[in-house]
């Protein structure tokens, strides 16, 4: 069993840099390219399973380079990470960034870990830690730069939810690491400190291949038979406590709690997809289930590190 970094998974994240973070892994996908018209610009071709692939190592997280199934090559690329893996520190329980100004800079990495170029970021389109646990920027580049000058092709993020006892892979960029796992249903409510998480994945456990550390957050959950990004890497139980900060909890329908040491978990991305207008996040758009600046909680404010 690999072992578990001291820094707070949440903690280490408002702590920038290498001391500390979790991050989860991402893969590849198979798919064709749409001839371009004159209305239409080419569709951005997926990419092949590969390891560390089109995956982005941040100074505190795991991130990867993503795109919508039904984004163009002439769109700006994204970079997916998890809301807690954030810039500014860890988002308050009530708190939704949506088109906020970022430089934020990372790794795009190949399928063997290393770096072959450096991407920026230009804002956040949406990262909140509510109902979720994402951040999604929008980069300098569009994806046919990207591809010209290192060929990375981005992941594609499915637009279904995945399917219980699917087998996943996730990369991580932070510890240039994929972990192989499988899905063991879906939580309704995943508690953890103030934050508070919906339909959250839960992996197969015990699995000696799937023991994502500090440092996998933001990895992207990718299944293995379509090769799309269905989540995202987020968290797990340290010590067996219920619901703290590095003990998530699984909350049930009557409101009791229970906790495993040791079971890990990731969010749903799908959910972006539900909220598109011409590839674009609409939050008022009929369906999307992305929470809300308006509909958010009030903030409790969040844990602060060790």
């Amino acid at each position: 069993m690999p072992s578990r970094r001291t820094t707070s998974r949440l903690a280490a994240v408002a702590v920038l840099g290498a001391a500390g973070a979790i991050a989860p892994l991402s893969s590849s996908q198979a798919a064709e390219p749409s001839a371009p018209t004159s209305a239409q610009p080419q569709t951005v071709q997926r990419l092949q399973a590969a390891g560390l692939a089109s995956t982005i190592k941040l100074d505190n997280c795991s991130g990867s380079l993503v795109r919508y199934p039904t984004s163009t090559d002439t769109d700006k690329a994204m970079l997916l990470t998890n809301g807690h893996c954030y810039e500014g520190g860890f988002l308050s329980a009530g708190e939704v960034l949506v088109n906020k100004a970022s430089s934020r800079s990372g790794q795009l990495l190949d399928d063997a870990g290393s770096s072959i170029g450096t991407v920026q970021a230009t804002k956040v389109l949406y990262a909140t830690m509510i109902g979720n646990d994402v951040a999604l920027y929008e980069l300098t580049d569009t994806y046919a730069d990207i591809a010209s000058s290192t060929g990375a092709k981005a992941l594609t993020i499915s637009d279904s939810k995945p399917a219980d006892q699917s087998a996943i892979s996730i990369p991580s960029s932070y510890w240039g690491k994929t972990y192989s796992c499988s899905i063991n249903g879906f939580v309704g409510e995943l508690r953890e400190g103030d934050w508070t998480w919906h339909d959250s994945i839960r992996y197969a456990f015990p699995n000696p291949d799937c023991e994502t550390i500090h440092g996998t957050s933001g990895s992207p959950i990718v299944d293995n038979t379509s090769l799309e990004v269905v989540g995202i890497n987020n968290t797990g139980n340290d010590d067996g406590q219920q619901c703290t900060v590095n003990n998530p909890c699984e909350v049930n329908e009557d409101g009791t709690t229970t906790a495993t040491q040791g079971q890990n978990y990731g969010q749903q991305t799908y959910w972006f997809t539900t909220c598109l207008t011409d590839n674009a996040i609409d939050l008022s758009k009929d369906g999307c289930l992305l929470t809300k600046p308006a509909t958010a909680t009030k903030p409790h404010g969040p844990k602060k590190p060790h």
